[in-house]
């Protein structure tokens, strides 16, 4: 089992592979079933469960290998963790230790042997027997301790896996903050839904969708690019607390921030309101932080290990209004001044404008360029340019702006939310004002459903992504997707 640098070993293993077919073992018809993972076996004997001599069964992949002659040490390694392996001829007999010498880095065994301490203090298996179940044909990763060419890492994420601890405990910890974003939900009276992902009119957000064609229906449709609409259709057939954990889907550019694919938490609750659910992204924030983590302070880290960026979750968060954020940033005079001032200074700034934008658009440009990024502890910025959002009701003190919040934490938007619009007539005239006199872009069945009553209501979206580069310390989306929207070789 010696490590090259060269595809020639790829026929090395499948003679290794023929020589124990010859011999009567085909690994891949092989079964073993495994009483404990590696890393459970190994914790139990350090906490004192497991003595001396404990008989053990246990399976995984081959990832390390030292040859002593008569004597074999080997690292056995499963999603629980690693353990050392003591293979001696006399243990296993001389038949059983030809087969051993057919076996290649990255293969899959069984064993069965047991536990003891070596004289250098490293838990292992004394093995007593051994089963191959699965001939890896191509060597691992060169590096096993983690994949240097980020190419490779995100299109063969499984060699990523297999040679980085780290990045696999991420993903672990993924899952973990999911888990306990439903556990919140649900213990707070939320009932989980499913919704289409394909949709006649893409709606609940300005976004370009990816569209798709239905061969028997005739016609096109559309993958969701929000979950919004067809949740609310709930509200009004009498459901208090919804909430939906699925992918949308945006036909637009790829960054550190933004993949064409991504997982979104939206939730809508009956006779709430934008400040009740900003107390819902809080307390949930908060409670997969401590749960998940065990702390609300988050540190991100550079590649050498040294703290880039701390993030204090700590209640309660800061609530600023929008144009006040706007004024103490981009000057106090901004919404004053004329449009063409505002278009001057905000490209002097450093904001990037468009040869049409309107006057809510400028401010927008503004606030993205200098000032998100600049929000690093939570802040929950309210009060936005009713412009922005046609979906929530506007501010009874400012009809300019709408009832509304974007939670920003690590330099970006991780949940807006808002009191959502539910007068049937106004939302008609703000959406026919968004799609600029384009009936076909309207949504026809949500008007319809508005008109046989929608309860008041508050609505927040997280995005997941997001959420997790925040908690896991990671600096692009890439990082916490296991597959990554990449071009095609």
């Amino acid at each position: 089992m010696v490590m090259e640098d060269s595809n020639a070993l790829i026929e090395q293993r499948k003679t290794n592979l023929a020589a124990l077919r010859e011999r009567g073992v085909d690994p891949f018809r092989n079964k073993f079933t495994p009483g404990e993972g590696c890393g459970e076996a190994r914790v139990k004997y350090q906490a004192g469960t497991y003595a001396e001599g404990q008989p053990v069964a246990l399976a995984g992949r081959i990832t390390a290998h030292r040859d002593m002659g008569k004597s074999q040490f080997l690292d056995l390694k499963d999603q629980s963790g690693r353990i050392q392996l003591y293979v001696q001829q006399k243990a296993i007999g001389d038949e059983a230790f030809e087969l051993f010498k057919q076996l290649d880095l990255a293969d899959f065994i069984g064993v069965r042997g047991t536990m003891f301490k070596t004289r250098a203090g490293e838990i292992s298996v004394k093995v007593e027997e051994f089963v191959p179940l699965a001939k890896a044909l191509r060597p691992p990763p060169a590096k096993w301790h983690g994949l240097e060419d980020t190419e490779t890492r995100y299109r063969q994420r499984y060699l990523d896996l297999m040679s980085n601890d780290a990045v696999k405990e991420t993903f672990v910890k993924r899952s973990a903050i999911i888990r306990e974003i439903r556990n919140f939900l649900q213990e707070r009276g939320y009932l989980e839904v499913e919704t289409p992902m394909m949709q006649a009119i893409p709606g609940g957000a300005a976004a370009r969708p990816f569209v798709t064609h239905h061969n028997s229906l005739g016609c096109d449709f559309y993958l969701r690019i929000a979950l919004e609409l067809p949740l609310k259709r709930l509200l009004v057939g009498g459901f208090d607390k919804v909430f939906e954990l699925g992918r949308n889907f945006r036909n637009e550019g790829l960054s550190r921030r933004h993949n064409p694919e991504f997982t979104m938490l939206e939730a809508y609750q009956a006779f709430g309101d934008y400040e009740s659910m900003m107390e819902l992204v809080e307390s949930l924030v908060c409670h997969v932080a401590e749960t998940v983590l065990g702390t609300l302070v988050i540190e991100h880290r550079d590649h050498e290990g040294e703290v880039i960026r701390t993030i204090n979750l700590t209640r309660p968060w800061k609530r600023i209004r929008y144009k006040d954020l706007v004024r103490e940033r981009a000057g106090g005079d901004w919404f004053d001044v004329s449009l063409e001032e505002r278009k001057r200074r905000a490209v002097e700034l450093g904001a990037e404008l468009g040869d049409a934008f309107e006057d809510f658009e400028v401010t927008q440009a503004l606030f993205e360029k200098l000032i998100e990024p600049t929000l690093i502890d939570p802040v929950f910025v309210t009060h936005a340019a009713k412009e922005l959002i046609p979906l929530a009701k506007l501010s009874p003190d400012d009809p300019s702006t709408v009832e509304v919040f974007e939670c920003c934490i690590n330099g970006q938007e991780i949940s807006p939310g808002y009191t959502e619009q539910n007068d049937p007539i106004e939302q008609r005239e703000r959406l026919e004002h968004q799609a600029g006199g384009e009936q076909q872009k309207l949504d026809e069945d949500f008007l319809v459903a508005l008109e046989h009553g929608m309860p008041p209501a508050g609505g927040i979206g997280i995005g997941i992504d997001r959420l997790c580069m925040l908690l896991l310390g990671q600096e692009s989306i890439r990082d916490v997707l296991l597959f990554p929207q990449l071009r095609p070789k």
